[in-house]
C-alpha cells in the first residue's frame, strides 16, 4: 500500500513557530513532526510515500530529500495554488494505482494502521475515516456511524447545540483511487467538506474505524505543549532517539552536564548541549541542540529548540523558545508565553 502525506500547511494558529518553517517540520522531542509520521507509516509496512507539498515546500524537500537516509521511498507533488485536501490529492493521482492511505504530517499518533486497513478490506469499502473519542469535539469535524460502522453523518465544527457524537475526524483515510474520479483535476476540493458528503449523499459505502490509540492535532500552541508532555508520561508510543541514563531522563550525544547541575526527570536534552554548574533542568522539559544552559539557570515544563542561550540566573516556566535566542541574565519567561527566531531577552525582562 502507499500512502499520502498531506504536508501543505501553513500552521497560522501555530505562530510563531511557523514563521520560519512550514507545520509538519515543527519539532517534537528534538525531529520534525512529520519525521514520526513517517517512523509510524514505516512500523505499519507502508514504505512508498507521496508528499504533498504548498507552504515552503523546499524545506520539506530538503530535510527528507528521497526518503533513503529514513527507510522510505519519498515522492513530491507540489501545488503552486492551494487545492484543498481532496484536490491535492488528485494533484496526486498518477502515484496512487490502488488502494491508499491519506494521512496528515502535521498531527502526532501512534495509532494501529494495519487494524484500519484490515478493517476497510473486511467491509468492502471505497473510503474508510480512521475516527477518535475526544472531550470537546467543537473544534473538530465530528462523524455518525450506525451499528455497522457505516457512515450516517458528517459535521464540520459543531456548536454544543449540535454536538450528537464526540467520534470526530483524525484526517486519516484509506481510499480506493475512484474517489478521484467524481471531481476535476486542479478544482479546489475538500475531503471533509465536500468530497465524503457528495460520496454519502450517492449511498456510496463510507465507514467509520473508530480508535483508542493516541492521536493529537497539533492544532495550536497548548496542544504542541501537551503533546510533549504526553510522550514524557509514556501515553504515546513513539520513537526517541536519545539513551535513557536514569529513570525519564534522555539525553542523545555530546551533551555536557557540569558537576552540580540538577536534572529532575522526565527530561529530554538535545545533542551538544552544556548544562552548567548549579542549573536546575526539572519536569517536563524538553531541550534541544547546540544549548548553553548558565549557572543557576531554572527550566521547567519548557520547550527549548537549537541554538538558545539561556543566562545566569535566568527562569523558564512552561513556555516555548524556538531557535537562536538570546535570554540573558536573571530574565523570566513564564507560561504559555512562546518567543520566535532570533530574539533578544536583555537582562531582568519578565514575559508573561
Amino acid at each position: 500500500m502507499k500512502a499520502l502525506i498531506m504536508a501543505g500547511g501553513e500552521g497560522t494558529r501555530l505562530r510563531p513557530l511557523t514563521c520560519n518553517r512550514p507545520k509538519p517540520m515543527v519539532p517534537v522531542m528534538n525531529k520534525p513532526v512529520m519525521e514520526h509520521i513517517i517512523n509510524l507509516l514505516k512500523k505499519n509496512n507502508i514504505t512508498d510515500i507521496g508528499v504533498t507539498l504548498q507552504y515552503m515546500p523546499q524545506i520539506i524537500q530538503d530535510y527528507f530529500e528521497d526518503g533513503r537516509d529514513f527507510g522510505v521511498n519519498i515522492q513530491y507533488f507540489i501545488e503552486d495554488t492551494p487545492l484543498g485536501t481532496a484536490g491535492s490529492v488528485k494533484n496526486a493521482e498518477s502515484f496512487l494505482d490502488d488502494t491508499f492511505m491519506v494521512i496528515s504530517g502535521d498531527a502526532l499518533t501512534d495509532i494501529n494502521l494495519k487494524k484500519a486497513i484490515n478493517y476497510h478490506d473486511k467491509k468492502n469499502a471505497m473510503a474508510t475515516l480512521v475516527l477518535t473519542r475526544v472531550d470537546r469535539p467543537l473544534e473538530y469535524g465530528v462523524v455518525v456511524t450506525d451499528e455497522n460502522g457505516r457512515i450516517t453523518r458528517f459535521l464540520e465544527k459543531p456548536s454544543w447545540s449540535e454536538v450528537f457524537s464526540d467520534t470526530v475526524n483524525t484526517g486519516i483515510y484509506i481510499l480506493q483511487p475512484e474517489v478521484l474520479s467524481y471531481f476535476e483535476q486542479g478544482e479546489m476540493f475538500d475531503f471533509s467538506k465536500d468530497l465524503f458528503p457528495l460520496l454519502l449523499r450517492k449511498d456510496k459505502p463510507l465507514f467509520g474505524y473508530v480508535t483508542s490509540d493516541y492521536w493529537c492535532d497539533i492544532g495550536d500552541l497548548a496542544a504542541y505543549q501537551q503533546c510533549h508532555f504526553d510522550i514524557l508520561d509514556g501515553k504515546v508510543d513513539i520513537q526517541i532517539d536519545a539513551e535513557q541514563v536514569d529513570k525519564g531522563i534522555w539525553v542523545e550525544k555530546d551533551v555536557k552536564i557540569e558537576e552540580g547541575a540538577q536534572i529532575n526527570g522526565p527530561v529530554l536534552i538535545g545533542t551538544n548541549t552544556t548544562i552548567k554548574k548549579n542549573a536546575e533542568i526539572s519536569s517536563y522539559t524538553i531541550i534541544g541542540s547546540d544549548n548553553v544552559i548558565h549557572e543557576k539557570a531554572s527550566l521547567k515544563k519548557s520547550i527549548i529548540w537549537k541554538g538558545n542561550i539561556i543566562g545566569k540566573g535566568a527562569q523558564l516556566r512552561g513556555c516555548t523558545l524556538c531557535n537562536k535566542i538570546q535570554v540573558k541574565e536573571h530574565s523570566s519567561i513564564f507560561e504559555q508565553s512562546v518567543v520566535g527566531d532570533e530574539t533578544i531577552i536583555e537582562e531582568r525582562a519578565v514575559i508573561k
